[in-house]
């Protein structure tokens, strides 16, 4: 039953969608991605996208509740973020979503189940 009451639970998506003064974006992903390095509790894996030939990204941080993004918060990274704003060239438009579908290839689960 546990296992059934877990597949209706859904995951959440904390996505943030920015623009980069030229030239920057590639020093907002490293900061992007130290930051997600120390993300412990609740943390579902991220996504720093870029839009080809612009320095437009999404970030997509996978969390396995909305408060657990509060709770991975430290001086650490609060610092990093700080470092970050000089970056955009205008603030990032930011939101929650829930995860209502979430489609895996065959063949990973296959790979999952075999490394299990």
């Amino acid at each position: 039953m546990s296992e059934f009451l877990d597949f209706l639970k859904h995951k959440y998506a904390y996505v943030a969608l920015g623009e980069f003064k030229p030239g920057k974006l590639a020093e907002a992903e490293q900061m992007f991605e130290t930051i997600v390095s120390t993300y412990r509790q609740g943390f579902k894996g991220s996504y720093f996208l870029q839009e080809p030939g612009t320095d437009r990204g999404i970030a997509v941080i996978f969390w396995e509740n909305i408060e657990d993004m509060d709770a991975n918060k430290s001086e650490f990274s609060e610092e990093i973020l700080h470092q970050m704003k000089h970056l955009f060239a205008k603030p990032p438009q930011t939101s929650f979503y829930e995860v209502h579908s979430e489609i895996i290839p065959q063949d990973t689960m296959e790979n999952e189940e075999v490394a299990s």
